[in-house]
């Protein structure tokens, strides 16, 4: 831990480890320089097995060969979608991109034709880059619905089409990218209804992955297994850059199956395992109910959501290995704070830990933006090479972010005791954390106010056991019909994907409103908790 004694909320930062301002592609090959024939990535298939291999010597030649390849497609500067699952040519893509000065913009698998149309659209992306079907999304169906809609989309690649992938490569130069060059777009649900595209620049992700990584106590040739969506920053920065930042070993999983995951753990070793916590939980239950050997296991991760202290002794209990929590956003590329190994259990289970290195802290006053003392509620804030550049074609979103003084302002509510260590105690905005995907009610309103019966609307978040919290959806209707939970759950899915259904639908005669008219959601709330809602049948 770092020695601190702080007398007001503010941790300066600190110059723990080393600071390295180098892009994407410097990092990678500075890695098969170190590491050249150490493997690098592999890809596991549906069953657990390993399929194909890429050394770091291997991978930075095939990266380099896709960067020529786009680079003859696309100028320097570009933005092109990646809509598609965990597969390898996800990863190759995104080093190609790094090398080649284009930005990738991640595209949630799960998105429907709603929700690609607004992100093509808004990134200004002129290719998509995507892979047909996956569980049973026909995304090729919805690349071609949404690209008509989009006329700034010039091209669509199949990224498992391999000589369409490549075309062009033995022609391609790269050009010279800068570690400030935006690498990234990543959408982030806003409490305005649609997502906003944070700007995530190379230095950023690169020293971020790194530095969690190396808190985390990943090392050189260390297996882990990467289950975690690649279009989300935990998966795509923290997992891939940061892995690879480090040396590491990682077996990319298609999807996140627990029986597969604690089957290739067993036999592969695995050192480091993360989750948000439903999936630790239900890696628990199968080592239960397995009785698999996880004794390689020395290092566990999570957030994403609230973590609750018994998952953290029963993780120790069962693995062997304290949980180490992380806690972030989007526009933080995305890690602020996180435990250490060797902290308290206090501490491991009511904090989310120190800034990392490298990063200002403080807890400021929401009204007056004034650091307050020590132990005192206010906004998280963060400063540093972490923070986005701002949000794509929105300026008064990034103003509102980030102040003159080019603090982030997180939306979080919390508070930092002397030495360093930060708890969150609420948050500004209505966020709802689902297993650890954030949802905004904002977005399930605007969709669901497209019924032609719903005249009123309260999407509010409720607590849940399983997922930490879930989605309860309130409604008036404009006359006495009442659609059905079916219809209304049929109706949602054409437009959202499926994580953004709500999982209570409510029909209200009066809403709790404040004196100004607007509906008071935490009264919602806390009378579902109270059992005062009887929810439709499902």
């Amino acid at each position: 831990m770092f020695e601190a004694n702080l007398t007001e909320s503010y941790f300066p930062a600190t110059t723990d480890g080393s600071i390295e301002v180098v892009t994407i592609g410097d990092m990678l090959r500075t890695q098969a320089a170190t590491y050249g024939d150490k493997n690098a990535i592999q890809e596991l298939s549906y069953e657990g097995e390993i399929a194909r291999s890429w050394t770091y010597a291997e991978l930075l030649a095939d990266s380099e060969k896709l960067a020529r390849a786009l680079s003859t497609r696309h100028q320097k500067g570009a933005r092109i979608a990646v809509y598609a699952n965990n597969i390898p040519e996800w990863v190759l893509l995104e080093m190609a991109c790094a090398l080649a000065g284009v930005t990738l913009v991640t595209v949630n698998p799960a998105y429907q034709k709603r929700e690609l149309s607004f992100v093509l659209e808004q990134s200004r992306a002129e290719a998509i880059y995507f892979t047909e079907e996956f569980r049973g999304n026909p995304m090729k169906d919805i690349v071609d619905a949404a690209c008509a809609e989009v006329e700034a989309v010039k091209s669509r690649i199949v990224m498992t089409d391999q000589e369409a992938l490549f075309d062009g490569h033995d022609r391609g130069t790269l050009p010279s990218v800068a570690p400030g060059d935006i690498a990234q777009i990543q959408y982030t649900s806003g409490t305005t209804g649609f997502p906003k595209g944070a700007l995530l620049h190379h230095h950023g992700l690169v020293q971020n992955g790194f530095d969690t990584m190396t808190r985390a106590g990943v090392a050189a040739g260390d297996c882990f297994i990467h289950h975690m969506p690649l279009f989300h920053t935990t998966g795509c920065a923290i997992l891939v850059l940061g892995g690879l930042g480090v040396g590491a070993r990682m077996l990319l999983a298609p999807i996140f199956d627990p029986e597969m995951v604690i089957r290739v753990v067993e036999r592969e070793r695995a050192r480091f395992v993360l989750g948000v916590p439903t999936m630790i939980v239900a890696l628990i239950d199968e080592v239960k109910r397995s009785g698999r050997d996880v004794s390689s296991v020395e290092r566990m991760m999570s957030g994403g959501a609230m973590v609750a202290p018994e998952l953290v002794r029963t993780a120790e209990a069962v693995f062997g290995s304290m949980i180490q929590i992380v806690y972030g956003q989007t526009e933080s590329s995305p890690v602020i704070t996180q435990t250490w190994r060797d902290d308290s259990l206090e501490d491991l289970t009511e904090t989310i830990g120190q800034p990392l290195p490298h990063v200002e802290f403080s807890i400021r006053d929401p009204k007056s933006n004034k650091v307050v003392p020590v132990d005192e509620q206010g906004e998280i804030c963060t400063r540093g090479y972490l923070v986005m550049t701002g949000y794509n074609d929105n300026p008064e979103a990034t103003a509102s972010a980030i102040d003159g003084d080019g603090w982030l302002h997180t939306g979080d509510l919390g508070r930092i005791d002397a030495r360093g260590y930060v708890k969150i105690t609420g948050r500004v905005k209505e966020m709802i954390i689902r297993g650890g995907e954030n949802l905004f009610p904002a977005e399930i309103e605007n969709a669901m106010l497209e019924h032609e019966a719903i005249a009123e609307i309260a999407v509010v978040g409720v607590p849940d056991e399983k997922w930490g919290e879930q989605v309860a959806c309130f409604m008036r209707t404009n006359d006495a019909s009442q659609p059905d939970a079916a219809t209304l759950k049929a109706f949602i899915r054409e437009r959202l994907s499926p994580q953004k259904t709500p999982a209570f639908w409510i029909y209200v005669d009066d809403w709790p409103l404040t004196g100004s008219g607007k509906i008071q959601k935490f009264k919602l709330r806390e009378a579902f908790e109270r059992g005062e809602f009887q929810p439709l049948a499902s």
